[in-house]
């Protein structure tokens, strides 16, 4: 069933939690005027569309669906990958793979699936039977030799958890990652972190007879109008202590 204009921006009001009056407020229009639009008494034009999914922070695809709600064409498209406009994002996140050797690099998609991955990522991660299109998640909840080679499981998963929350609750909704916080929440039920975060919230893999510790940073495009791209996560693992970093040289052949 189709939705209207005002019932989709009243469903993004109220999973950022806004009234309508701060919607109002940080759009720069009355409150009368998001209550109208709410309703269907008034029409939002393209600009004001644009407007409010900006201050409701939409991802780019649910902003589309207000706009085409409204009767409005959509502004963000999701191309095919052969397309000539993809070219720079493609090179920009294989050169950021490729660049962070010889550590390992790897980008997932919004349901953390592997999307692709840099020479040292395919090292460390074919032993563990993971590769381009597999589910980091869904291979961490269903195969148990994979929780065993990772010494810190029940951190790991909370960690991951929370991670999960924190995407969720930027999407607004999404059925794959509700099923896996369902999922890892049954999991993680009745662990209790630690009082004080340490500094470096490292994942630790055993690896033929070592242990090899493993932080990382997360980046995503910016200033981008394409749905698939827009979702991406490039994560970039790092050696959070010496004989882990001296493997990964070994592995690179350095």
């Amino acid at each position: 069933m189709e939705q209207s204009f005002g019932t989709v921006l009243k469903e993004w009001r109220q999973i950022r939690r806004m009234s309508q009056l701060d919607l109002a407020s940080e759009a720069g229009v009355s409150a009368r005027h998001v209550s109208f639009l709410e309703t269907g008494r008034s029409q939002a034009s393209r600009g004001m569309a644009l407007r409010l999914s900006e201050v409701l922070q939409m991802p780019l695809a649910e902003s589309n669906r207000l706009l085409t709600a409204g009767g409005l064409a959509p502004a963000y498209g999701q191309r095919a990958a052969a397309d000539e406009e993809l070219a720079p994002l493609e090179t920009a996140m294989r050169w950021t793979l490729d660049n962070h050797a010889p550590y390992p690099a790897m980008a997932l998609d919004r349901h953390w699936k592997l999307v692709a991955l840099n020479g040292p990522a395919r090292m460390f991660l074919g032993p563990m039977g993971l590769a381009e299109g597999d589910s980091l998640i869904e291979a961490m909840l269903d195969r148990a030799d994979l929780r065993a080679a990772i010494e810190n499981i029940e951190e790991v998963e909370y960690q991951i958890l929370s991670r999960l929350r924190v995407e969720l609750a930027h999407l607004g909704r999404d059925v794959v990652l509700s099923g896996l916080i369902e999922r890892l929440s049954a999991r993680v039920e009745g662990y209790v972190p630690p009082a004080q975060s340490p500094v470096i919230l490292a994942t630790r893999y055993r690896m033929g007879g070592v242990t090899l510790s493993l932080f990382s940073t997360i980046s995503q495009f910016g200033g981008i109008g394409e749905i698939a791209y827009s979702d991406i996560k490039i994560e970039q693992l790092f050696p959070a202590d010496e004989q882990t970093r001296a493997v990964l040289m070994a592995m690179a052949g350095q």
